[in-house]
C-alpha cells in the first residue's frame, strides 16, 4: 500500500494487545508509516474508540481523509467478551486497583445469575467508574481518584442490546455483551454484582466487534509494522 493510499484514507483493524494504551498503539503505527512508507510527519491518524490498557481487542485506526469518519465509527454498536470476578470489588472496578471489599457468594447460583442478567437488558442508567477519563470540572475523573478526592458522578443512559453468560465457574463468570457507545463494562460488572447482593469486578475484557468490523480480521501492532518491511499490508 502506498503513501497516497494512506493519505486518501484507510481503516486499519488492529488487535490491541494487553498493557498497551490505545495512544501507544496509534503512535507506534504513525511512526512506522512515517519511517517506512514515507508519509509526512503531520499526516492524520487516529482511533475510533479508546481501549483501556487492561483490555485487548479491536481498535479501529483511521488514516488520512478517513479520520473524518471517526465520530461515525465511534457511534456504532460494540461487542465485548470477558470475565467478572464475583464476591469482591475494587475502586477502579477492574484489576488496576487492589480489592477493597469482599462479599458473600454462597447464595449465588445459575438461576440467580440468569435472572439478574435480565435487569441489564435494554436502556439502563449507568455511572462511569471514578477511574475513567471523563472530565469533571475540567479534570479527568481518574486524576480526582488518584489523589483520594470524593466526586459525585452523574449517571448516564446506555443500552445493552445483548448480555449473555458463557461460563459460570464461581467466583468467575464469563460473558458476552453487545452495547451502545459510552457503555462501561467495568460499571456493568460492578452493578451486576451489586444486583446479586454481592460484589464484582472485571478481570478480563476483550473488544471483539465494532459495527460490522470484527477482531478476527485484525492485525497485531508489531505485525503491522513488520508488514511494512515486506509485502504491502492488506486489510
Amino acid at each position: 500500500m502506498s503513501a497516497e493510499d494512506y493519505l486518501n484514507g484507510q481503516i486499519i483493524l488492529i488487535d490491541k494487545p494487553l498493557h498497551w494504551t490505545s495512544f501507544q498503539a496509534v503512535n507506534k503505527m504513525k511512526y512506522a508509516l512515517i519511517n517506512k512508507v514515507g508519509l509526512p510527519k503531520k499526516f492524520k491518524i487516529g482511533h475510533a474508540g479508546t481501549l483501556d490498557p487492561l483490555a485487548s481487542g479491536l481498535l479501529l485506526v483511521c488514516t488520512g481523509k478517513f479520520t473524518k469518519r471517526i465520530s461515525e465509527l465511534q457511534g456504532q454498536v460494540k461487542e465485548y467478551t470477558g470475565t467478572f470476578y464475583i464476591g469482591a470489588t475494587t475502586p477502579s472496578y477492574d484489576l488496576e486497583t487492589e480489592i477493597d471489599q469482599t462479599f458473600n457468594i454462597s447464595h449465588i447460583d445459575e438461576a440467580l445469575i440468569t435472572e439478574t442478567v435480565k435487569q441489564f437488558l435494554g436502556e439502563i442508567d449507568q455511572k462511569p467508574p471514578i477511574f475513567s477519563a471523563i472530565k469533571k470540572d475540567g479534570i479527568r475523573l481518574y486524576e480526582h481518584a488518584r489523589i483520594g478526592e470524593s466526586i459525585e458522578i452523574e449517571s448516564r443512559k446506555t443500552t445493552i442490546h445483548e448480555f449473555e453468560i458463557t461460563r459460570i465457574a464461581l467466583p468467575e463468570i464469563d460473558f458476552r455483551v453487545v452495547c451502545s457507545k459510552g457503555t462501561y463494562i467495568r460499571s456493568l460488572g460492578y452493578d451486576f454484582g451489586k444486583a446479586m447482593n454481592s460484589g464484582s469486578h472485571l478481570t478480563v475484557l476483550r473488544r471483539t466487534k465494532i459495527g460490522d468490523y470484527n477482531v478476527i480480521n485484525g492485525i497485531d501492532v508489531i505485525k503491522f509494522e513488520a508488514s511494512l518491511n515486506s509485502t504491502p499490508f492488506e486489510k
